[in-house]
Formats: C-alpha cells, sequence, structure tokens
C-alpha cells in the first residue's frame, strides 16, 4: 500500500514536472515585446520569435536605416554582405544628399515605429506586439537619383533555398545578355526578371527553407506605376555557399516602364516571417493612426461604381482601370453585367480605362470626391478590335501574345532558352495551322524577320468595289520596330512606329509595352481568288542583333472587308 502510494506520488511529480516543461517551453521561446536602442543601432523585438536591428550607425557591410540583422527564431536570415533597404541604400538615394538620420518612437503600447529620413524620402518599419511581421510604409516627393524606387530584402540563400526556379541564378555559368540574364551549360537561362507576377495579381510572394518561410505583402499599388498587367522585379537568388535571396517590392523603375512615375506615400507593405507555411493576407488598417507623412486615411476617400456594361465577350475577363498622375487603381467587372466598385480612391479625376483581358477597348473619365461614390451608368464597349467581322484572323484580340508560339513560356525564360521552340516556324495556313504553334508570339529582324501567311480568298470575297483592311495588332516593340507588310506583289509603306519604352521588353520576361494596332488598307487588284501571300517584317531605323534588334511581340492579325 505504501509502495502504491509512493508510486502515485512519483507519478503525478512527472506529471507536474511534463506539466511545467510543455508549459514554460514557449515562455523560453518568446521574449519580451519591445525596443532596445544602442549606439550602433535600434534592436525590435516582436514577442513573436522575430528580432531585427536597424542602422543607427554604417557598417562596413550596411548603411544608416538598413536592417541589419533578421533573426527569426534564433537564426539570422539577414545576408551579411550587405543590408536590406530602398534601392541600394538609404545614403546616396539622391545625388548630393548623403545625410540619412533615424528615430524610433512607441506611439502605443503594442506598436514600435522607425522612422528613416533622407532627402525627399521618408520610410517607415513598424512592428506590432507579438506578430513576427515587420510593417512598412515609403513616402516620396522626388524619384530617387538611381532611377527606380525598391524595397530590397537580402537573405542568406543557404537557409532559404525554397526560391523561384526561374530567377534562381545558383549554379548559372554563362552571361546571356547585358548583366542581369544568365544561363546553365544545357542553354537554360534564369534572370531576375523572369516568373514575375502582374501587377494586378500581387497579393503576396514568398520564399522558403527548413522551417522558415518569410513573405512579401504587397500594397495596393497605387502609387506604383505601369497599371494593372505591369511586371517588375520580385526575386533574385544566387550562390547558395555565398550569396543572398532576394524578395522585392518594386514601386517603379525604368523596365519597360509604360508611364510617369508617381509620388506619395506607397504602401502599407509588410515581410512576414512564419514557420515555413503560407500566411494570410494580414490587417494594416492601424496604419492609419501612425501619422505617416503623405498617408491618406479611409476618410479622405471615395470611389466609383458602374452600374454596368454591355458589348463585352464572356470568353475573357475585364478589368476596370483608373489613372491620374498621383494614382492608379483597378477592379474586375462582373462577368455577366459588367457591373464594379471600387472603393479607397483619392480624390481626383481619373482616366477610366476598359480592359478586355489586357487590351483597351473603353476609355472614359470620372472624377472622386472624398466621402461618396461616384456613380457610372451603364455603357457600351464600342472598341474591340474583335467586333468586326474578318476574313480570316491570326490571334486574339486581347491585349496578350499568350495564344502564340512560345507565349506560354516568355514570361519565364529569355527567348533563346533551349526550352524555347524554333521561332521560325513553316509558312502559317489559314484555316489549317494553330496559332500555338504556328505563329511566333514574338518578331525580330534579326532572328525571325519575314513571317510568310498563306490564305486563300473566293471569287465572293473578291469585290473590287469594297476595301480591304489589314490590321496587325501589337503588345509592345523594342527599337522602334513596327510592321511592314507585302502582299502578293504589294509592300505597304512602312508605318510610322508606335510609342513604347524606351527599354529592353521582350527580353526581360514581359510582353507589356503600350497596345497599338497598324491598319494597312491593301489594293483590291493585288487579291486574288485562291491562295495570297502576306509577308510580315519589321521595319526600323534602328540596329541591334538577334533578340536586341528591333522587334515587336503580336496581338493578333486579321483581314476585314467593308463593306
Amino acid at each position: 500500500m505504501h509502495q502504491l502510494k509512493r508510486n502515485l506520488k512519483l507519478k503525478t511529480m512527472l506529471a507536474g514536472c511534463a506539466l511545467f516543461a510543455l508549459s514554460a517551453a514557449p515562455l523560453q521561446a518568446l521574449a519580451a515585446f519591445g525596443l532596445t536602442t544602442n549606439t550602433g543601432d535600434y534592436t525590435i523585438d516582436t514577442g513573436a520569435g522575430l528580432v531585427f536591428k536597424v542602422l543607427r550607425t554604417a557598417t562596413s557591410q550596411a548603411g544608416v536605416g538598413d536592417i541589419s540583422s533578421l533573426v527569426y527564431n534564433g537564426v539570422e536570415l539577414q545576408g551579411q554582405t550587405k543590408g536590406s533597404h530602398i534601392a541600394s541604400g538609404f545614403s546616396g538615394l539622391y545625388t548630393g544628399v548623403t545625410a540619412v538620420s533615424v528615430s524610433a518612437a512607441q506611439p502605443d503600447t503594442d506598436t514600435i515605429k522607425i522612422t528613416v529620413t533622407t532627402g525627399n524620402l521618408t520610410h517607415y518599419y513598424m512592428a506590432r506586439r507579438n506578430v513576427s511581421h515587420i510593417y512598412m510604409g515609403t513616402n516620396i516627393t522626388a524619384e530617387p537619383s538611381v532611377g527606380e524606387f525598391r524595397w530590397i530584402t537580402r537573405m542568406k540563400s543557404n537557409i532559404l533555398t525554397g526560391v523561384p526556379a526561374e530567377s534562381n541564378l545558383n549554379g548559372t555559368t554563362t552571361t546571356v545578355e547585358s548583366t542581369d540574364v544568365f544561363g546553365f551549360a544545357n542553354g537554360e537561362t534564369r534572370s531576375k526578371y523572369y516568373g514575375n507576377q502582374r501587377t494586378l495579381d500581387y497579393t503576396l510572394r514568398g520564399i522558403t527553407g527548413s522551417g522558415v518561410g518569410v513573405y512579401m505583402v504587397y500594397d495596393n499599388r497605387e502609387g506604383a506605376s505601369g497599371g494593372p498587367f505591369f511586371r517588375d522585379i520580385q526575386n533574385q537568388s544566387s550562390s547558395t555557399t555565398s550569396g543572398d535571396t532576394e524578395l522585392y517590392n518594386y514601386m517603379n523603375s525604368g523596365h519597360n516602364q509604360t508611364e510617369a512615375y508617381r509620388m506619395g506615400f506607397h504602401g502599407p507593405y509588410a515581410l512576414l516571417f512564419t514557420g515555413g507555411g503560407t500566411p494570410a493576407i494580414p490587417d494594416m488598417s492601424w496604419v492609419a493612426n501612425m501619422g505617416l507623412t503623405g498617408y491618406v486615411a479611409a476618410s479622405g476617400r471615395g470611389g466609383v461604381t458602374v452600374a454596368g456594361m454591355t458589348g463585352l465577350d464572356s470568353s475573357y475577363p475585364y478589368t476596370v482601370g483608373f489613372s491620374n498622375s498621383t494614382a492608379q487603381y483597378w477592379g474586375a467587372a462582373n462577368a455577366s453585367s459588367g457591373q464594379m466598385t471600387k472603393t479607397g480612391m483619392k480624390p481626383g479625376t481619373y482616366t477610366m480605362t476598359v480592359y478586355k483581358n489586357e487590351l483597351a477597348v473603353d476609355s472614359r473619365s470620372v472624377t472622386v470626391s472624398a466621402g461618396s461614390t461616384t456613380s457610372v451608368s451603364s455603357f457600351a464597349v464600342t472598341g474591340d478590335p474583335a467586333a468586326k467581322t474578318a476574313l480570316w484572323r491570326i490571334g486574339k484580340w486581347d491585349g496578350s501574345p499568350k495564344e502564340f508560339l512560345n507565349g506560354d513560356k516568355v514570361n519565364a525564360m529569355h527567348p533563346s532558352d533551349t526550352r524555347m521552340a524554333y521561332w521560325t516556324p513553316a509558312d502559317y495556313i489559314v484555316g489549317t495551322s494553330s496559332d500555338a504553334t504556328g505563329f511566333p508570339a514574338y518578331q525580330w529582324k534579326g532572328v525571325n524577320g519575314a513571317i510568310n501567311v498563306r490564305f486563300n480568298l473566293t471569287a465572293a470575297q473578291v469585290v473590287s468595289s469594297s476595301t480591304y483592311q489589314l490590321r496587325v495588332g501589337i503588345t509592345a516593340a523594342y527599337a522602334n520596330a513596327r510592321p511592314q507588310v507585302t502582299v502578293n506583289g504589294w509592300t505597304s509603306a512602312v508605318p510610322t512606329a508606335s510609342t513604347q519604352p524606351d527599354s529592353r521588353s521582350m527580353t526581360i520576361g514581359t510582353y507589356r509595352g503600350n497596345n497599338a494596332m497598324f491598319t494597312f488598307t491593301v489594293p483590291v487588284a493585288n487579291l486574288v481568288v485562291g491562295q495570297n501571300i502576306l509577308t510580315l517584317a519589321p521595319a526600323s531605323g534602328s540596329s541591334g542583333t538577334t533578340y536586341l534588334s528591333p522587334g515587336y511581340a503580336y496581338d493578333a492579325v486579321d483581314l476585314i472587308k467593308t463593306p
């Protein structure tokens, strides 16, 4: 009996010790939320396993205002050759400005705010009690002198190995183009430009490792530029032994830029740290109470409601975009009714553009006032080129070359990549050939400079009193390239070049420039009953070789007859 009591007592003690161990372990793993001020840096402990440092004094690796340490659950994730920061560092963002100031405050018991100021920029880091996130916001009143505006997180690539393959440079052996596109011995290519999402699809992007994940949550992009279909750098990874893996938030750049940069507040955006799983998008509405320069509260915003639209093609998604010099927004239209509502817009007059997939098919003006919603009555969309019946059509009028040969790969690799199909297929036969295998998404003067299309016309279709127009649509162009056409024995004049970004386009993972249509009136005398041959060729006064020769991305090609 005494032995039984002793055993029961021992079991109770052991159970108590186990219970204490289980309850104490989390307390030991989690430090207290707080801010520590040192001579060299501010140390912020989120109380949720994440401790990060913001430099007050420059080191040999990082500058004032940079994040110099990112420790999550006891593991240092921050790369040790450079800090994480705006552009390439806060010092020198603006020509002639080297001074950077950093200050810390605790606006309330649950929030820490670090403010970095230099020149025309104010940047904020914010932490919340027991949340493993770093919230950020950036206000600019002038474009950084480096010509681009980005946040870059630099982390250890030997820990964060779960990265997008398209932008992972580890193991590449050759330089394919400039200093930013690289290749493997097998001919596959990688670049920081590849595998990037359309801005429309931005939510969060992450990289992972064993027991860890770091995710970028993007802002609503109102202060960025380029519109809903713009693509820019999101990731880059290098050597797993000595390099960094990088996670970006590009707010603007000269990478195939289609419109002027916007100033003002950008954010809030955030870095989220997890045990490896994909996190939920956090509520960041509390940022409105942080006194951030340039931030516009909900009370100072308005919205737009479109009652509906007619003339839509049910085969495509429709996006309604709004843009002016200070802000941009967009939202999806109802697939059947065309109705849409957009809230949270800064006051002002906007160009409202309706996109069929990525092709603008309607444009009008709308004014937004703070505290109210502007109503737009139902209207008909009348600018869709596909609404006109064609004798024949190659591709789809949708602002994208995705349906063409290699169109499914152009965002993820260089055009020279061995995974690409041959860019010069056999002559395209209307009615027989497939868009996906018979007509290239891109055409360059120095690669596939002549594309032949064979099409048949009947006697009823060749009418002397009719007008025949050949329409060629492009989504982007490089080096002022534009199509010149030959139909049988007739050659068109060289048209005026479209307005396009002054940068590389099709080699850096995007076909998104400015959609343009070239219309050629083909003399009926040069059309024949039976087989006709159309030749498409890029014309340009600029030079270049292979994939950097003048070229363009196709949207669609068709022949229409009136009446």
